[in-house]
């Protein structure tokens, strides 16, 4: 019995340190964001840890907890917004200098879609849980298109 514990304590608790682990990574990443002088790799940095987050919420999910999916949602939508306003100060034309803007218009709506996909795999009473943050990607994404197609109003 005893020799049976010592087994389960060896193989659980790396496994709990993983998870702890993975779930202060999410936060520290957005921190390791908001570091970086650069404002457009911020802005990369930022929606890559949006998609960690998605990852994180859809795992959460699974699990069944919801105050984490709701954290996680949180964590997406200041993610997305920390992405647009580092474009938005770096103070460049987004059709003069599409790079970065353009790199942010795909990956905000490869994010929405899998938003979307995610929402119509819940239970309908749990859907409700991504709306405010589906609606905050969908506004960023078509801000950053609108830059993209018609620039910088002067």
């Amino acid at each position: 019995m005893n020799h049976m514990r010592s087994r389960m304590l060896r193989f659980w608790t790396p496994v709990l340190a993983v998870s702890l682990l993975a779930l202060g990574t999410l936060r520290a990443d957005l921190k390791l964001a908001l570091a970086e002088s650069n404002l457009e790799k911020r802005s990369k940095l930022a929606l890559d840890n949006a998609a960690s987050a998605f990852k994180a919420l859809r795992e959460a999910y699974q699990k069944g907890n919801n105050e984490q999916v709701e954290a996680y949602a949180a964590e997406i939508r200041e993610s997305v917004d920390l992405a647009y306003t580092s474009l938005e100060q770096t103070g460049k034309n987004p059709r003069r200098s599409p790079k970065w803007f353009k790199q942010a218009e795909i990956d905000t709506r490869a994010l929405l879609r899998k938003l979307e996909g995610f929402q119509q795999d819940m239970n309908f009473v749990d859907r409700p849980l991504l709306d405010s943050v589906r609606a905050r990607v969908q506004e960023v994404h078509d801000e950053l298109l609108t830059g993209l197609l018609e620039g910088k109003n002067k």
